[in-house]
């Protein structure tokens, strides 16, 4: 066999060897350098404006969950409070006034009605009692007038007697006594007409009063009623009475929340750390003027942190979540670390994108797609908090 052949027969013995211990190394594993640190990233925005008095963490600084990271001025935040504690005492004081005007509307309102159906009564009562009377004094009239007719005619028939004994007088036909007999007499008639003009006269008065009485009773029950429809819109009077005693607890309720809010406003004037991490793109200084919601720094936790690794679509065919994971840091020398996969995204990276790609439409190209993986690390492995989001890895996926 020539020098030749040999040579060749040695390159393909070593290709083969070669070969075989690749597919050997690589037999139930899957390996991808498109992978990055997580962690999470806490954007810290102010939620009220004002004045910066104090700006308490640098650049870079670690800090606890609750640490005071900036100080925004509270004056006007304690003015707010202040006030909004004076409007519900006024609101307050306000309510149980109008709580206590309900009972008394309420009894107010039941004797108006009470006293106006009595005044009806008694009205009534008047009125048939003045009737009474005016028939009375009617009837009274009546007799008065008879009573004038009688001795009118009685005067005029003693008058007539005088008359016709005044010749048999002068003739001495009869005696002086009977003369003034007839003319006591006569006197005594027209005594009588004038007593009995006096009496009609009398009964006359006595009717045009009771008449008046009459009129009175009838203006005091017109009075009565009028009140009476007044009162009677006492249920009305007890509901509006009520509806402002609700209205005046509602307001209560609503300058209570006012004052929370207010409350709520003079705490977040000290804006605190909600987790615990390091700080990161600072934007704020003393003296400045922020905005509610303006961007004043990010804290990002370090712990716990994870990897993100975008496995091509074909190497998902064996892989599993919990399976055992090597990751290898391009950092700090080529560290490795060992962990597993949590979980695997349920869309591919270009789905989450701005611009996801719409096969539907233009020319089709076939492109390999990138799925997430999330891998978490063993505890206790970063104890330093040496890994930062954004380090690449090399995570190798042990299917088997």
């Amino acid at each position: 066999m020539s020098t030749r052949s040999r040579i060749i027969i040695a390159v393909v013995a070593v290709v083969i060897i070669a070969a075989g211990a690749w597919f050997w190394s690589t037999r139930g594993k899957e390996s991808t350098d498109d992978a990055q640190v997580e962690a999470h990233v806490t954007p810290i925005a102010s939620r009220v404006g004002g004045t910066v008095q104090a700006a308490a963490v640098a650049d870079n600084q670690r800090v606890t969950a609750g640490a005071v990271l900036v100080q925004i001025d509270p004056r006007d935040f304690q003015l707010a409070v202040e006030k909004a504690r004076a409007e519900l005492a006024d609101a307050e004081a306000a309510a149980a006034a109008s709580q206590a005007n309900v009972p008394i509307v309420t009894a107010t309102a039941s004797g108006g009605i009470s006293t106006a159906r009595g005044g009806i009564a008694q009205a009534q009562a008047g009125i048939t009692e003045s009737e009474q009377a005016v028939l009375g004094a009617r009837s009274r009239e009546a007799t008065a007038q008879a009573r004038v007719r009688e001795a009118e005619a009685n005067a005029t028939k003693a008058a007539k007697d005088v008359e016709r004994l005044k010749p048999l007088l002068d003739k001495d036909e009869i005696s002086q006594q009977q003369y003034d007999s007839a003319v006591a007499a006569a006197n005594v008639a027209r005594a009588t007409v004038d007593s009995a003009v006096a009496q009609e006269r009398e009964a006359q008065a006595g009717i045009q009063a009771a008449e008046s009485r009459v009129k009175q009773a009838q203006a005091t029950r017109e009075q009565a009623s009028a009140q009476l429809q007044t009162a009677d819109t006492a249920p009305q009077q007890v509901a509006a009475t009520k509806a402002r005693a609700a209205a005046a607890a509602a307001r209560v309720m609503q300058l209570r929340a006012a004052v929370k809010q207010a409350e709520l406003n003079l705490e977040y004037a000290t804006v605190k750390a909600p987790t615990g991490g390091v700080v990161s793109r600072k934007t704020v200084e003393p003296g400045q003027v922020i905005q509610p919601g303006q961007p004043l720094m990010t804290i990002v936790s370090l712990d716990p942190v994870w990897i993100t690794a975008n496995f091509k679509e074909t190497q998902l065919e064996d892989m599993r979540p919990g399976q055992r994971v090597t990751v290898k840091v391009d950092a700090y020398g080529g560290t490795t670390l060992t962990g597993k996969i949590e979980s695997i995204a349920a869309a591919t990276g270009a789905r989450f994108s701005l611009l996801p790609p719409e096969n539907a439409t233009g020319n089709f190209v076939k492109v390999v797609q990138r799925v997430p993986v999330k891998i978490v690390l063993d505890e206790g492995q970063d104890a330093q908090r040496v890994l930062r989001p954004g380090m690449s890895v090399t995570p190798t996926v042990h299917t088997q």
